[in-house]
């Protein structure tokens, strides 16, 4: 059955599936703005995480598939609250208890499931939470026997309420399906095997370290901490890829690594004690794409260009944020990063500064994404902005008709303040010609402002972009507007009243202001290579089937293989599957034919710390209780 059908049978299956977010349909625009700004009033004013400081808290163990095993698989996903379909599909890859994987074969389920921010969108509550993201997970996997454990990070989206429904679903040792959660706040730390840690850790919408959460990691980690160990960390946003362009961004990740993983406070001297451990993997999403960056080692060769060899030493950032949202671009990723950057404000810290190269290939590919990012503003695409969001084209419609109607009363009033309708129904030839000029004008203007402020500043000519070239662009399709509408009134019989002559004008006005505003608008997103609304280029094109997960594999002898994997189709054909359970039996969609997943590169291995001086630190023999 399809997703319509399936709808149909939300009692049965306990939720209702949901459609994806069409992010620039009007509804949506104004509802996530609201929300947007309570959420940044609320995070100045009432911190969630400062109240978490009373809540109970303790160190986290993952469960082995095997009590006696030495080693663990561990799965890590976020982004994945958004449509059904491609949330249901990443989630049953998850849930398989064997995935079949185009290339190394079969892997484990994963003992550990780590979500990694924005488990639901739009905004946070109960329902969105209960139909985006519990009811897909729960239905993948309604029981396991080994009963993983879920581990969740809040994104922005789960920041829009305040944490309220996040705490609620994931800090209160609910079940979801299959998977037990155990975590009694909005960050954690896990003792891995091996002498490894997970570590999530919760920045709120890209604010500092709270203190409840610094005491937390300063009592459950950092003492624990030996020479040797090796730290995972979670975050809900690249930072590190935002340090490009704002230096500090990666301000606190560094002051975490400084001060919780390398050193501890030794309470006896008052003085600061090196843990000899490291962080050895930054993991990720908030990007829906995949993309990892390796650092440079000493004896790399210089260059920003060269294409790193695989070397289990690198430490590695990684960014997947492909759990079932729609796909973001990665041809404008920077290819180096030095972290933290000359630039940032940092008083102490790292001095060289290690650096970090993009690694090949990203997903999608450079290419790919150049080619999709394109699409918005190609009509015979299947991903054309107004075929996307048609939504979005009757309000660039209802925009264009209201400036149509204003510019119009301005033209009656130039002409001698006659009727609005009378005088565009008399506009000549020169007058159409005139606003056809005009908006031709209209739209050369921000790329003459665009390439004029980049030769002032030093820096090469750029396209148009901000909310000037918006704005010229919407004006260039009223004056092209309100010209064909003109030149439609002139071709009305004279024996028509004014009524039917303002319905040609209104109609007019709507059909051409919805397709040439909704194009321009397009056209002024394409050509806007930064910030928020070069996010929307992928977006607004709500491409939701290319999905995918990172899989980890810690090794008995202490490696840790990333395999990140990729789902290239998302599963529109479902069918039912009785689930027996107390009190009552229920129904689970499950996809007809599951997706193929592949590698997306070569498995990536990350060795264990090493201490200079020393043989590889052995088992732990500390075992937290």
């Amino acid at each position: 059955m399809d997703f319509q059908e399936l709808r149909k049978q939300a009692a049965a299956i306990l939720f209702t599936p949901r459609e994806p977010v069409r992010w620039l349909a009007p509804k949506e625009l104004a509802r996530t703005a609201v929300k947007v700004g309570l959420a940044a009033v609320f995070a100045n004013y009432s911190d969630k995480r400062e109240i978490q400081g009373a809540l109970e808290a303790g160190l986290l163990r993952a469960p082995l598939a095997d009590p006696g095993a030495e080693e663990i698989w561990i799965d890590f996903v976020a982004d994945l609250g958004d449509g059904f379909e491609a949330t249901c599909s990443v989630a049953s890859a998850l849930a398989a208890d064997r995935l079949a994987v185009a290339g190394p074969g079969s892997c484990p389920r994963g003992s550990l499931l780590v979500l990694g921010g924005d488990q639901v969108y739009p905004v946070a509550s109960a329902s969105a939470y209960e139909d985006r993201m519990k009811g897909p997970y729960r239905a993948a996997l309604p029981s396991a026997p080994d009963q993983p454990l879920m581990v969740a990070l809040p994104g922005n989206h789960d920041w829009y309420d305040g944490l309220t429904a996040f705490l609620r679903m994931f800090a209160q040792g609910t079940p979801i399906g299959g998977w037990e959660t155990r975590q009694t706040r909005s960050y954690f730390a896990v003792e891995l095997p091996q002498r490894w840690w997970l570590v999530g850790l919760d920045s709120q919408l890209g604010s500092y370290f709270d203190d409840p959460q610094r005491r937390y990691f300063e009592t459950f980690l950092s003492p624990r901490l030996q020479p040797g160990d090796s730290v995972i960390v979670c975050t809900a946003a690249p930072t590190w890829v935002q340090s490009d362009e704002k230096p500090d961004a990666f301000n606190s990740l560094h002051w975490f690594d400084r001060n919780i993983i390398r050193t501890r406070f030794d309470r006896a001297t008052g003085q600061p004690v090196d843990t000899g451990a490291s962080i050895r993997l930054w993991l990720t999403g908030d990007k829906h794409h995949y993309a990892r960056y390796a650092e440079r080692l000493p004896d790399d060769p210089a260059g920003a260009g060269d294409e790193l060899p695989p070397d289990p030493r690198r430490r590695q950032m990684v960014t997947c944020g492909l759990g079932g949202a729609f796909l973001a671009s990665t041809h404008r990723l920077p290819k180096e990063l030095a972290l933290p950057p000359a630039a940032s404000r940092m008083r102490r810290k790292d001095d060289p500064p290690p650096t970090f190269a993009l690694a090949r290939p990203t997903y999608p590919d450079a290419e790919e994404s150049r080619s999709l990012t394109r699409a918005i503003a190609e009509p015979w695409s299947r991903y054309w902005l107004p075929r996307r969001n048609p939504g979005f084209a009757v309000l660039a419609g209802a925009v264009q008709l209201l400036l149509v109607l204003m510019a119009g009363g301005a033209f009656a009033l130039a002409e001698g303040g006659h009727n609005p309708v009378d005088a565009v129904r008399g506009a000549g030839g020169d007058d159409v010609l005139g606003l056809l000029c005009t908006s031709a004008a209209f739209f050369l203007l921000p790329f003459v402002l665009g390439w004029g402020n980049g030769m002032l500043r030093g820096r090469r000519p750029g396209p148009p972009s901000g909310p000037t070239g918006a704005v010229l662009f919407q004006l260039a399709a009223t004056a092209a507007t309100l010209a064909v509408a003109a030149a439609a009134a002139r071709s009305v019989p004279l024996a028509w009243s004014r009524f039917w002559v303002l319905l040609v004008l209104v109609v007019v006005a709507v059909a051409l202001g919805a397709l040439l505003g909704s194009q321009l608008f397009a056209l002024w997103v394409l050509w806007t290579d930064r910030g928020l609304v070069a996010d929307w280029q992928m977006s607004g094109q709500s491409i939701d089937d290319r999905t995918g997960f990172v899989r980890m594999r810690i090794a008995p002898d202490g490696t840790l293989t990333l395999y990140p994997l990729a789902l290239d189709g998302t599963c529109r054909d479902w069918e039912l599957r009785e689930v027996p359970d107390i009190p009552a039996a229920w129904q689970r969609p499950v996809p007809s034919t599951p997706p193929t997943v592949r590698l997306v590169e070569e498995p990536v291995v990350i060795a264990r710390t090493r201490v200079p001086g020393a043989q590889r630190p052995g088992p732990r023999t500390d075992r937290t209780p």
